[in-house]
């Protein structure tokens, strides 16, 4: 067993909520079985929509491209099982809105194994090349982001990418299916760090994980493979720890100026799920069809991580783990800080969604909001140094240009402000409203 440190390296302020893993850090990974019915947004990524290239009664195989990328930052789309197309149309989205969507009925007589594709040469293609087939491979972020993998990888000509980092951290309270992703699969991730190292010529890779998972840990210590070295790094467990500008500051001690992004210091970070997807795809051909999920919260009966076709309602997941509970009342798609309340159950699983979690009254009761005290505990949570407080009183006053004067859009909306205020202010509430109002604005 790997002996940590208790002096481990973080970032400056963030929070420290109960971790609420125990149900299932232990839990291995199990198989969700295939259903009727799935829907495939059109739009499950950061980016352009993609555009459908089947049509409504077209049949249409397991791993097959759906929909082609809409534009640069987009990506493919491919079918989770084979099965035929029965429309193409608006159906609820799990951000609420009804957007374009894929609906396909699988094929109650089809084996749905995937046919075996001998790797591809990753080692000869071009730059290029190899950004055009993470592009065709569908691969996003599977930290919750969605971001677009293959557009981290295009590096504008003068840039170099010296460092690539690994994101382990899990800092989301329920969540452990990125846990279990490196206790599982740690040669797939390994292997995906070898080609993306590779590929970006970087000289160094580092793995961030929290001090809570160990396991883990020993399970990515091994020799470096391809020549070049991986580095484990145990870091400190606090919130919001696995946001990219965070985590650099936690590993390097290098801050990311506001407005930047990873690449203006030369560093491109991606989340241990994305290792080793991006592994299955030039290793064995298999497109992004599917992810690990964490389903957790007081209100579900049986806890579990599963690995979910992309696109199966969360209403089949939720029934597949036992049903809710009576008492529960709310069930969150993604972690309990930055996740999205889901107002139907009829919703798809996306690229993007790490968990599934029920909670009970318990948990979604609303303590009653008092006056701001100028206690400034909302200052030392915000990871960014935001004066959440300050800006929360301007969103209720709807003086909204002053808020973007004091850099609202630094916010990335992690919720350390809230959890730290004694007054039961909803601060990130406020700010989330106003940062959507003045995007509106500038659309006009």
């Amino acid at each position: 067993m790997v002996s940590l440190s208790l002096t481990l390296p973080t970032f400056r302020h963030g929070i420290h909520p109960e971790e609420y893993k125990k149900a299932t850090e232990c839990m291995p990974v199990e198989r969700m079985p295939f259903t009727k019915r799935y829907i495939l947004p059109l739009s499950q990524h950061t980016g352009a929509p993609v555009k459908p290239i089947v049509r409504p009664g077209e049949t249409v195989r397991r791993g097959q491209l759906i929909a082609e990328p809409g534009a640069f930052v987009s990506m493919a789309l491919h079918s989770p099982v084979s099965g035929t197309v029965t429309s193409i149309a608006v159906h609820r989205h799990p951000n609420g809105q009804l957007q374009p969507a894929i609906e396909i009925e699988a094929d109650p007589f089809a084996t749905q194994k995937l046919a075996a594709k001998p790797p591809l040469d990753w080692r000869s293609m071009s730059s290029k090349e190899f950004v055009d087939h993470v592009q065709k491979a569908g691969l996003v972020g599977l930290g919750g982001a969605a971001f677009p993998t293959h557009v981290k990888y295009a590096v504008p000509e003068g840039k170099q990418i010296e460092r690539l980092v690994i994101n382990g951290c899990e800092c989301e309270p329920f969540l452990t299916c990125d846990h279990r992703i490196m206790v599982e699969r740690a040669d797939a991730i390994l292997r995906g760090i070898e080609i993306v190292a590779e590929k970006l010529g970087v000289k160094s890779t580092t793995i961030g994980i929290e001090q809570n998972k160990p396991d883990a840990v020993e399970a990515l210590r091994r020799p470096a493979t391809g020549g070049r070295p991986v580095h484990v790094v145990p870091l400190k467990v606090k919130y919001p720890q696995g946001a990219e500008k965070m985590l650099i500051k936690a590993l390097f001690g290098v801050e990311v100026p506001a407005g930047k992004l990873p690449l203006d210091v030369n560093i491109v970070v991606n989340n241990v799920g994305t290792m080793a997807a991006l592994a299955d795809y030039f290793d064995r051909g298999i497109p992004m069809i599917e992810r690990m999920v964490t389903v957790s919260g007081p209100g579900i009966k049986r806890p579990a991580n599963l690995m979910i076709p992309i696109g199966t309602l969360v209403r089949d997941v939720l029934d597949h783990c036992g049903g809710l509970l009576p008492e529960t009342k709310l069930v969150v798609m993604g972690g309990p800080m930055m996740g999205m309340p889901l107002a139907s159950l009829d919703v798809p699983v996306l690229k993007g969604t790490s968990g599934l979690l029920a909670f009970t009254e318990v948990e979604t009761h609303f303590p009653t909001e008092y006056a701001c005290v100028r206690c400034g505990r909302c200052l030392d949570a915000c990871p960014n140094f935001l004066n959440a407080s300050l800006l929360g009183r301007l969103a209720k006053a709807g003086r909204y240009e002053e808020m973007e004067k004091m850099h609202i859009m630094d916010c990335m909306e992690c919720g350390s402000c809230s959890f730290s205020c004694p007054s039961h202010i909803p601060i990130i509430q406020l700010i989330r409203v106003a940062k959507g109002a003045l995007r509106e604005r500038k659309a006009k």
